[in-house]
């Protein structure tokens, strides 16, 4: 049953969180006179000690004393006889609630900057890069032609939005929970927004904040749920990036060479370079909202307040945390070392079937309604198709008697330079929007 029951074995990483709550706890029990302050100074010099030794490695984690709070505690008491008092007024139920509210806003600050890691890696490769025209795709099949600057901003702004949800998640995590108790508070006059203040649970103007239902403290999950969520979508958006670099270093692309490495060879075959760091990315995704399902499942069904059954909330949600975080890292590494076959992406994308939109786009500067201009320039794909030729080596009196506004002019649409700078309007991938965007990306991430 010790086996069965214990956490200290995945939840003393939040030692540092629950000396700091312990910490703030005896202030507070000081600063109301329920202990005294020669007390609460023991307390908190045999708190740092523990702290010291954890943080060298030489504290000993007991099983039998189950979790992180309890070996923390019994090593205090230990050395500090008032520490018999540090419960005063706390249970397990709102002292792991804020330890862990703690935890959530550091590890969401530590994803954040990770992110950020990855985006300026990725911003570094288009100021190298970014110039480089390759088919942007839909369906997997060829679609109109794009920058590569333009491809990655399309991350940077996933990213961006992943960023923002933890920024959210640290945001409702910022309620101090101690002093609920077991389920109903204290009949102890304790001072739940001075241990707030203490413990950094404050709004922008530094007011304390502390939550509202003793019942809901003890036992919400939200917020595991919320940050497993924003973990699992930064897998989606990381695995998305991952399967097109991938496929842009397939022979049949050849777009990208990826750096060695970060990948390996296979065991049988000597000509092989396996993409293995893209692949386990996409793994990682799939654990990522593994972690998620878990904790849905685990919280769907249990009663107010408290059950032993949400022990099991914390696997998952490190997981996802040190997943996130290594996988970010990973991605910034891969993206790094990367080079650009710039001959195979303009000979991609010299491809005129790119710019048949565009054609269309020509008739309709010349008055033809939109969707006349898309059927007339489906016959000429049609047609060239027929003849086995590119799209553009039609010749004047073929596309004419397909349509009268095709004029003598009509391959200008195929001028690939021209394309891109008519697509200047916000979010498009012309040149002047192309360093918009890389000024603005620069900026946000300084």
């Amino acid at each position: 049953m010790l086996r069965f029951s214990e956490s200290v074995s995945f939840d003393h990483r939040l030692a540092l969180f629950d000396i700091q709550g312990s910490q703030a706890h005896a202030a507070m029990l000081a600063h109301v006179g329920l202990i005294t302050r020669r007390e609460r100074e023991a307390i908190h010099r045999g708190l740092e000690a523990i702290l010291g030794e954890v943080r060298k490695g030489k504290f000993k984690w007991s099983q039998q004393l189950e979790d992180v709070h309890m070996n923390i505690e019994q090593a205090l008491t230990k050395r500090v006889p008032a520490a018999a008092k540090l419960h005063t007024a706390r249970s397990r139920n709102d002292q792991v609630a804020t330890d862990m509210r703690l935890y959530f806003k550091a590890a969401c600050a530590e994803i954040i900057a990770s992110l950020q890691a990855a985006q300026r890696a990725i911003l570094a490769v288009v100021k190298k890069d970014g110039s480089v025209l390759l088919p942007g795709y839909t369906h997997l099949q060829r679609a109109q032609p794009v920058y590569l600057a333009h491809h990655f901003f399309a991350y940077l702004e996933m990213f961006e939005r992943d960023a923002a949800r933890f920024a959210v998640v640290a945001d409702h995590a910022n309620w101090c929970p101690l002093g609920s108790g077991a389920i109903a508070g204290t009949t102890l006059p304790i001072d739940r927004e001075y241990t707030a203040e203490l413990l950094s649970f404050v709004d922008a103007q530094g007011r304390p904040r502390v939550t509202q239902n003793s019942m809901d403290a003890v036992s919400d999950r939200d917020l595991y749920i919320e940050f497993a969520s924003a973990c699992a979508l930064v897998g989606v958006h990381f695995s998305r990036l991952a399967e097109d670099l991938i496929l842009w270093s397939s022979q049949e692309f050849k777009f990208i060479e990826l750096p060695d490495a970060f990948c390996t060879g296979s065991s049988l075959m000597p000509q092989k370079k396996n993409p293995d760091s893209l692949e386990l990315l996409r793994g990682k995704s799939a654990r990522l909202q593994g972690n998620l399902h878990t904790l849905l499942t685990l919280v769907k069904g249990l009663p107010l307040t408290y059950n032993r059954d949400l022990q099991e909330d914390k696997p998952p949600v490190f997981d996802s945390h040190d997943q996130t975080v290594l996988c970010l890292a990973v991605l910034a590494g891969t993206v790094t070392g990367l080079k650009m076959h710039r001959a195979k992406c303009a000979a991609a994308v010299a491809d005129p079937a790119l710019l048949a939109t565009d054609l269309a786009d020509y008739l309709v500067r010349r008055g033809v309604a939109f969707r006349a201009a898309h059927h007339a320039v489906g016959a000429v794909v049609k047609l060239a198709e027929k003849q086995g030729v590119p799209l553009n080596r039609l010749t004047n009196a073929e596309v004419k008697g397909i349509h009268p506004a095709l004029g003598s002019d009509w391959t200008s649409a195929f001028d690939l330079t021209a394309a891109m700078a008519r697509r200047k309007g916000t979010g498009m991938p012309s040149p002047p929007q192309i360093a918009r965007q890389f000024k603005r990306w620069q900026k946000l991430l300084g």
